[in-house]
């Protein structure tokens, strides 16, 4: 918020939030702390889950005393179907995000959908085509495309071309997380709920691989549409999709590990992607070769990047451009980004967002489908209609 732009002239949203686990914690923390130039109000109007007591602790947790406490429920329906909630924020497991998005988009609520959209592109295609039908805001919740930082790497890769041509990516994500140490009935352990490294943590490798790779997709003001999605005209830059190859190290049919290589034969444009349940990456995640130095991107996860670095070939000093952890003197951890993000298009009337739209997901699912056909790993869900 500027100070031309009073706190009534910004765009609300009141959120019915399902699922209250982990990442709804965080989400929900984010969204109710003070801060000093916000471009969206929040609101928490309904919490559901499993029970009514889970939901009445998770808001007694999460929902600090200056904020109006929502209505709990003790189902997903009620929350569906409350004349209090704009839009739906699912942080339920994987293998639920299919059932629960065509409910909300059934009861005609924007969503939000904790990533991944689905666990396949199968399912992603009904998502689409539910919320296009109802006509209905709906977005995966891919987080870390919204920091400030993010949007400050695309410019210096694709506008400023600071280290020249992309010609390679490097992107790990890795916990420390054997499933020897998880209980039996941990959805990590699961199948049928999604489990395994691609879907939780290497989703996130694979999308710094193609937002290094490839120009964002909502910049210029000379995009065109190739195959449905937005591409900019860059020299070198491809129109046909990368071709895929992977593998990946199963434990009892889950993946504790994957690796993919991105290729573009275009123009020889090569991605390293990987993601483990064995070992913590380093705070440097992410490598960007060019043909005129190297660009890294640090933070404690890959999911939350707090510093880019630039290295010259020819002087071979560093250069710190800036740290997203300076901004964030609240201690949040960023999912207000891509909140206020969602409430600016959905008060423009947008059912879209350009830096998340649903073309996207779709196609990182595609590619996630091709990365676990070539590895082996594979959920009941795949076999179905």
């Amino acid at each position: 918020m500027n100070s031309a732009q009073s706190k009534e002239e910004l765009p609300t949203l009141r959120w019915g939030i399902i699922g209250t686990g982990l990442i709804a914690t965080w989400f929900v923390t984010d969204l109710t702390l003070p801060r000093p130039f916000p471009t969206a109000i929040h609101k928490i109007s309904a919490i559901g889950s499993s029970s009514l007591s889970k939901a009445r602790d998770f808001a007694s947790k999460c929902i600090p005393f200056t904020c109006e406490s929502p209505t709990c429920y003790g189902s997903y329906d009620e929350v569906y179907n409350s004349p209090a909630v704009d839009i739906i924020y699912i942080a339920t497991p994987h293998a639920f995000h299919l059932q629960n998005c065509l409910s909300a988009i059934a009861a005609g609520k924007h969503v939000l959908c904790e990533k991944p959209l689905a666990l396949n592109a199968k399912q992603a295609r009904q998502i689409i085509a539910a919320a296009r039908f109802k006509g209905v805001f709906v977005m995966e919740g891919m987080w870390t495309r919204f920091f400030p930082l993010v949007r400050t790497l695309q410019k210096l890769l694709h506008e400023e071309k600071r280290i020249g041509d992309v010609r390679r990516v490097f992107c790990d994500f890795g916990l420390d997380m054997p499933l020897s140490s998880l209980p039996e009935t941990s959805r990590l352990k699961d199948v049928s709920l999604g489990a395994g490294s691609l879907l939780d943590i290497g989703i996130y490798s694979l999308t710094w691989g193609l937002m290094a790779l490839e120009p964002p997709l909502d910049y210029g003001h000379h995009n065109q549409i190739v195959n449905g999605r937005k591409f900019v005209e860059e020299e070198g830059e491809r129109k046909k999709p990368p071709q895929v190859y992977s593998a990946q190290t199963l434990e009892h049919n889950v993946d504790v590990a994957s690796s993919m290589i991105l290729f573009y034969p275009e123009s020889g444009r090569q991605g390293i992607l990987t993601s483990s349940l064995m070992h913590k990456t380093d705070d440097k995640f992410f490598r960007i070769e060019g043909t005129m130095g190297t660009v890294l991107v640090s933070g404690d996860t890959a999911s939350m990047p707090s510093a880019i670095t630039i290295r010259m070939k020819a002087a071979g000093a560093g250069k710190d451009l800036g740290d997203k952890k300076a901004d964030e003197t609240n201690g949040g951890k960023g999912f207000y980004y891509e909140a206020d993000a969602v409430a600016v298009d959905i008060s423009n009337g947008r059912l879209e967002s350009e830096i998340m739209p649903l073309g996207e997901s779709l196609r990182v699912l595609e590619i996630m489908d091709q990365v676990r056909k070539g590895g082996g790993a594979k959920f009941p869900q795949d076999d179905q209609l």
